[in-house]
């Protein structure tokens, strides 16, 4: 789905646009009786440091003018920018600081949600949506880290390996179907945007603000045959701490 095409199905009465470029949005859209904060990329954005700082103002902006109100990102990326530029600027730094940003509205009581409208692929995925109270994505969009090409020159594992590990385990797997399983994504939205939306935001507004806080997420994907093992770990490793 496109960003007008999201923007549109999300909000049929219409928002209010503060930015709207090629790969980057911003502004305020209503959702019943309330408004939300939108910022979002589109057509599969690279997130370099220009647009890490950009999202960032717009979080502390939010933050400082409009306190307790929520925040919506809408996300079409193909993760960080791989420039040498970048790079050499420390990217790293300021994608560390976007999601710091974030955890700062967490923390002041803004009920942060993600929806995944097109694709989300790693660093440009991480310091937004995976850094929010609740992450959704659409049916047909992508979530992915690497591919498992990328992936077999990483790790030096034969690529044939990590296909077969791929079938059954979804934490080698892309695919939106897959993050579900692993209990990254609450629900999965095929229809009727608006109402969904709505609830989502009800739903975790009505959650005080260390309940948001707490990362559910391992606990949801042992539930679903996910991932098996991580809450085990995770919870062996606080009663040893």
């Amino acid at each position: 789905m496109t960003r007008d095409d999201m923007l549109q199905a999300l909000f049929p009465a219409g928002w209010d646009a503060a930015a709207l470029e090629p790969n980057y949005f911003e502004g305020r859209a209503p959702v019943g009786d309330a408004s939300v904060t939108v910022i979002g990329t589109a057509g599969r954005a690279e997130v370099g440091a220009d647009l890490a700082l950009r999202m960032a103002a717009a979080v502390l902006d939010t933050v400082r003018s409009r306190p307790g109100e929520p925040i919506l990102f809408l996300l079409d990326t193909q993760g960080q920018r791989l420039r040498r530029g970048d790079e050499l600027l420390g990217l790293n730094g300021y994608m560390a600081h976007l999601a710091k940003c974030v955890e700062v509205a967490r923390g002041r009581g803004h009920v942060v949600l993600s929806v995944v409208y097109g694709e989300a692929v790693s660093g440009g995925y991480l310091t937004t949506g995976m850094m929010a109270d609740a992450c959704y994505a659409l049916g047909d969009a992508e979530i992915k880290v690497m591919n498992l090409p990328a992936m077999a020159r990483i790790t030096k594992i034969p690529l044939e390996r990590l296909e077969a590990l791929a079938e059954r385990s979804p934490v080698f797997s892309p695919g939106v179907a897959n993050y579900y399983r692993m209990g990254h994504l609450r629900e999965v939205w095929t229809d009727d945007y608006p109402r969904r939306l709505a609830a989502a935001l009800a739903d975790v507004a009505a959650m005080d603000v260390p309940s948001r806080r707490r990362d559910c997420r391992s606990a949801a994907g042992a539930s679903r045959g996910g991932r098996t093992m991580a809450a085990a770990v995770i919870a062996r490793v606080c009663s040893d701490a």
